[in-house]
């Protein structure tokens, strides 16, 4: 249990920075497209390891689901898949105007998430191993929720986190000490640890996949307690976020 805890660890911290470096170096289009292979790979291999039972199987859909998510993050993060709105906030706007632009920001890229968690569903829900098929759809989940927090407001923004090709996000999102959202996110986040402890202790064959899955959940619910809490998370991947001129990805040379 142990091994799987730092290994789900490490992956969630070494996953994140790679892509954070890769967007800070210039990665753009042609990154995206060079690596979409690897994500094909990984998707055909996820679907193979729903197939086997073991500690081994578990450890492979893990790191494949991660491998999955990773390239959709860099293809957010390049700007490469987003939405249709490509620019900022209007100011004044408000109301359902102000959502329906928030959401057109982001659309292409959450509506290929679920593509994606759909066929994944499909090929492996009556499979015997579904940690990675569950990896993806915590990493959904928590990816709703927490766009879904900062579009309604928290009080601590990592605006370093978001680069140059989505920086107009940045406009959309709201600062305020809290939100309705907020406490139903982290309860049902906890509770989502909760059960995948007790299944892991429960069912000792499936012990290593549930608790990935519960080292993940409960980093998801970190990542929530961050955005209400005046702790950087950015600082996790700081020297792996500094451009060639030592400034944060995205950040625009002073005047």
């Amino acid at each position: 249990m142990t091994a799987a805890v730092l290994i789900a660890l490490f992956t969630w911290w070494f996953s994140t920075g790679a892509i954070l470096w890769a967007v800070s170096r210039g990665a753009g289009r042609t990154a995206v497209i060079a690596s979409a292979p690897i994500a094909m790979i990984a998707l055909a291999t996820l679907i193979w390891a729903s197939g086997q039972t073991g500690a081994i199987a578990a450890y492979i859909g893990f790191g494949m689901a991660i491998l999955i998510w990773g390239w959709f993050e860099l293809a957010f993060l390049t700007g490469v898949i987003t939405g249709p709105v490509t620019r900022p906030c209007p100011p004044g706007l408000n109301g359902p105007g102000h959502f329906l632009m928030a959401w057109g920001t982001v659309a292409h890229h959450e509506l290929a998430l679920l593509f994606t968690a759909i066929l994944l569903g499909t090929l492996t829900w009556a499979a015997p191993e579904q940690t990675g098929l569950w990896t993806f759809l915590v990493l959904f989940f928590a990816r709703i929720s927490a766009k879904l927090n900062v579009y309604l407001g928290v009080p601590n923004l990592s605006h370093e986190m978001m680069p140059g090709p989505v920086a107009h996000m940045k406009s959309y999102f709201a600062t305020r000490r809290m939100n309705w959202l907020f406490p139903v996110s982290v309860t049902f986040l906890t509770v989502g640890v909760v059960i995948w402890i007790a299944r892991a202790v429960d069912n000792p064959n499936l012990m290593v996949g549930h608790t990935l899955l519960a080292t993940l959940t409960a980093l998801a619910l970190l990542e929530h307690w961050l955005m209400v809490l005046p702790v950087r998370d950015s600082a996790l991947w700081q020297w792996m976020t500094k451009r060639n001129d030592g400034r944060p990805a995205g950040a625009e040379p002073a005047d």
